[in-house]
């Protein structure tokens, strides 16, 4: 990675424009119109990277020096599917008071935050509070990339197995970040039936032991359809399995859904469900990976999100941004959808441009556009 200039800088004149004396003309104009910083800084096209190095990718706690790595392959995704420049930061705390402390205090250079592998349940927290304090869009890839993708994925699984929304059984294993955005995402897009798991069942609002955001979504999910007991008792005649925990789920228990089911295992490297086991059992197979058809894949999304949110100086992302980003990664596979085709590629060169352009029309109609 590296910063370069988007003007040439080659004699005197070009450095008294770019720097001193010139660069005060435009200081003092902010000054008189903070707002001008959209129009003459590089923070309206800037997203800030921001980890703890909690939980990355599917190594753990690792610290945030060696989450470097990652958060510069997502700044080199985010400039290359969107157009959008990005700072990797990693900071030396995993305080949940210091991490936003510290996020709100650099947020002015930006014009976005990428939260990127925060564990949970910390990452809710954060988040949310964010959100609440900062004018700008916060957004938390591990959470609502993974959903965005996992929805546009499932609308066509559904479409192609000729389910609908509203009568189709739906199982999700894992409650940490994804887990729950996935859930959040699929009550909003019209699941009706869905069940989540963890290591100790389904999360239903009998149990002692959930946390508040746990407690929250098993009053939305499997209460309203009395579901309790383990994965097991769940996936029988479940139409879909979504895995984003880790693991490996049985294929004794693959075998007791309905048929025709539809498996997305997300899991990197290793998908709860191999595509192996899961073809034998299941019409419509996805993973996480790409060495397999249908990668259910962030990249498809997170780019485009900023880039329609940052074209309209959105200062938030909102759950309709979202739910317009998967429709329009969806469409996109029109009528090329097959068992092995259910989502575009990332080097789709149409899916940049459709994702930023439905997150725009969205950010206008729910009034968070600025332009």
């Amino acid at each position: 990675m590296e910063i370069v200039s988007t003007v040439a800088l080659n004699g005197p004149d070009e450095l008294s424009l770019a720097y001193t004396p010139g660069v005060a003309q435009v200081c003092e104009a902010i000054a008189a119109d903070p707002s001008l910083t959209q129009h003459y800084t590089w923070v309206p096209n800037t997203v800030a990277v921001v980890t703890d190095g909690t939980a990355v990718l599917g190594l753990g706690d690792i610290g945030p020096a060696a989450a470097m790595p990652v958060m510069e392959g997502k700044a080199v995704l985010f400039k290359q599917f969107g157009g959008v420049d990005a700072i990797p930061i990693c900071l030396a705390t995993t305080d949940t008071d210091e991490i936003i402390e510290t996020v709100a205090r650099l947020a002015p250079s930006f014009g976005g935050i990428n939260l990127e592998d925060i564990s949970a349940p910390r990452c809710f927290e954060i988040e949310e509070r964010l959100k609440e304090r900062l004018d700008i869009p916060v957004f938390h890839d591990d959470q609502h990339g993974t959903a965005v993708v996992a929805l546009a994925a499932l609308q066509n699984a559904l479409r192609l197995t000729g389910r609908n929304p509203e009568s189709t059984r739906v199982v999700i294993s894992g409650a940490g970040a994804a887990g729950v955005a996935v859930a959040r995402i699929l009550l909003e897009a019209g699941i009706k039936d869905l069940a989540v798991t963890d290591r100790k069942g389904v999360l239903h609002s009998s149990r002692g032991d959930l946390t508040p955001v746990k407690k929250a979504l098993a009053v939305d999910t499997a209460d309203h359809f009395g579901r309790s007991g383990s994965l097991a008792d769940v996936l029988v005649g479940a139409d879909v399995y979504i895995g984003v925990s880790g693991g490996t789920v049985p294929e004794e228990y693959v075998a007791t859904m309905a048929a025709d089911s539809i498996i997305f295992g997300l899991a990197n490297p290793t998908p709860e469900v191999h595509p192996d086991v899961a073809h034998r059992h299941a019409r419509v197979v996805a993973t996480g990976r790409s060495d397999f058809p249908n990668q259910i894949n962030n990249v498809l999304a997170f780019p485009g999100i900023f880039r329609g949110a940052f074209d309209v100086h959105a200062t938030a992302i909102t759950e309709n941004m979202k739910l317009a980003a998967a429709d329009a990664l969806a469409q996109l596979v029109g009528d090329d959808l097959a068992e092995d085709h259910i989502i575009p590629s990332p080097f789709d060169p149409r899916v940049g441009p459709a994702v930023s352009a439905a997150v725009a029309a969205a950010a206008r109609r729910d009034g968070v556009a600025r332009r």
